[in-house]
């Protein structure tokens, strides 16, 4: 009986738990089943969780919260514009009325989302495209991008071609320049595409700026450029013993002319007008110098036919024909005439010197005086005189004869120094040399010395030796010889005669009162005659 009831009671416990687990599943089901049923009420006009429209953030909103969000952020639409220098600008949407119209694509992107399978898709993240329906006013947009700085001629840089251009070391190709110039249509036409597409960044491509007509691979540069270079590869050193002259690119450029076509031309003139320059600095021929004399005294003598002479026709050939083929080389200039030595101080230390004044000769040879020995030159007193300056033994001949429009005299040497003037034997005078004799019984113009020196000096010196003759006192010379042998001491009297007169006829024009009654003196003064 006991066990009987506490099987029943069992029974009823075990019933009752069972009761209550059935009750807790069905309860579970209906919560879970009321959720669902929610949420698929719910997601049938909300978007799911974790869902992006168009980068914006629509996760349970409805269609139109949605649209009034996109709205909100259309309005707030910025463009922000970078140049090719990073310079940046921005155009406000309020400013072309930039807005969003709604078009009902975000009511069908809600319904085609399968709200009733809203379990698997909530956790999941989403971006939906969505063709935004934008309008804007295109007249304001355009007004926006005109008014923006960039266009501002201050800061707008025209381009600039590639060209060549000279430089201190011959010519170079410059590179073209972009500059900075904006084509507005152009600009617009990327503003607008951007504002369509809703970008908010956008960077101006080259496109949109006023280009460079010419770059540096032009094919005309390009061949310009090897075409000068052709010349460039020239370097020509003259040797000027203590000076040195260059021809290299530095100055070959300047011989080098492009004209606007970038056709390269090789102007000989600009070359000849070195050679010129080389010859004006260094040719010493007739050149004034200064010359210490045996007996003392420092003298200046010039003129003469002694020096160095550049032969410029020569010169120039051979330097014309070096560049061209681009020849690297050391020399001296093609000369027409040599001196002993290079500089100005080309005479050496082997010359002959006569000194006119004190009826004397020397030759040094090395330094060391070799020969000193009484003369008589051109008599002074007939016109005669004997030309001075700095010139150099002609040739030597023996025996000779010497000829003139009044004489013919046989010599045992003749040594030529001038136009048919030199140093020669005078057995004639009887062993009378030196003193004052020249001034009234002197040659015809040539030197006269003892056979004896004569023969020494013959025998030592050579054709091409130096010789300095020269007076200390001022002298006129007037014989042909010495006009003939560019004498430092020539005067050509029909010259002065004629400069005088036209200083006269000078001073008679400068002076508005001149006339009959007056006198011009020897020294230039106008003295006024009173009239009769």
């Amino acid at each position: 009986m006991v066990m009987a009831q506490k099987r029943r009671k069992r029974r009823r416990k075990k019933s009752v738990l069972q009761k209550s687990m059935h009750l807790a599943l069905w309860t579970v089901v209906f919560v879970a089943l009321a959720v669902y049923l929610f949420f698929c009420f719910y997601f049938r006009s909300h978007f799911f969780y974790q869902t992006k429209m168009e980068d914006m953030d629509v996760s349970g909103l409805t269609a139109e919260e949605a649209a009034d969000n996109l709205k909100s952020e259309v309005r707030d639409y910025l463009l922000t514009i970078y140049d090719r220098d990073g310079n940046k600008y921005q155009i406000l949407g309020m400013d072309f009325e930039y807005e969003y119209q709604p078009s009902g694509e975000e009511e069908k992107l809600v319904k085609d989302q399968k709200n009733f399978l809203w379990p698997g898709k909530i956790t999941k993240q989403k971006n939906l495209d969505i063709d935004k329906s934008i309008t804007y006013d295109a007249s304001l947009l355009k007004k926006a991008v005109n008014e923006l700085s960039c266009f501002d001629q201050e800061h707008m840089e025209e381009p600039k071609d590639a060209h060549i251009e000279q430089t201190e070391n011959g010519y170079e190709l410059v590179p073209e320049k972009q500059g900075s110039y904006l084509l507005e249509d152009r600009v617009y036409t990327y503003v607008k595409a951007a504002v369509e597409a809703g970008e908010s960044e956008l960077t101006l491509p080259d496109e949109v700026y006023k280009a460079p007509e010419v770059t540096a691979e032009d094919e005309v540069l390009s061949r310009c450029m090897s075409d000068i270079e052709s010349y460039f590869g020239a370097s020509i050193t003259y040797d000027m013993g203590n000076d040195t002259e260059v021809v290299d690119r530095s100055v070959i450029s300047d011989w080098i002319k492009i004209d606007e076509d970038y056709q390269v031309t090789f102007d000989e003139s600009a070359a000849a007008s070195f050679v010129q320059r080389l010859a004006s600095k260094y040719n010493t021929y007739g050149d004034v110098r200064k010359f210490e004399t045996t007996r003392g005294g420092i003298i200046s003598i010039g003129g003469g036919d002694y020096g160095w002479v550049v032969d410029k026709e020569e010169e120039l050939a051979q330097l014309l024909e070096e560049v061209r083929e681009g020849k690297v080389v050391t020399r001296e200039p093609v000369y027409q005439q040599r001196a002993a030595q290079p500089g100005q101080d080309d005479i050496g230390d082997t010359y002959l010197e006569i000194d006119y004044t004190n009826q004397h000769l020397y030759y040094y040879e090395k330094g060391n005086l070799k020969l000193d020995t009484e003369i008589v030159s051109g008599n002074i007193s007939r016109g005669n005189g004997s030309p001075d300056g700095v010139f150099k033994i002609v040739y030597k001949k023996s025996p000779a004869v010497l000829k003139g429009e009044d004489y013919e005299s046989d010599v045992t040497y003749f040594l030529p120094f001038a136009y048919n003037v030199g140093v020669h034997d005078a057995s004639w005078r009887n062993g009378r040399f030196g003193g004052e004799i020249y001034k009234t019984s002197g040659s015809h113009g040539c030197i006269n010395v003892s056979e004896e020196a004569a023969t020494k000096l013959y025998e030592m010196i050579e054709v091409g030796t130096p010789v300095i003759a020269y007076y200390r006192e001022e002298v006129r010379l007037t014989a042909e010889n010495t006009k003939i042998s560019n004498a430092y001491s020539y005067y050509d009297e029909e010259k002065e005669k004629k400069k005088e007169e036209q200083q006269s006829q000078q001073r008679t024009q400068d002076n508005p009162v001149a006339g009959e009654n007056q006198i011009i003196e020897e020294d230039g003064n106008v003295v006024n005659v009173p009239q009769n």
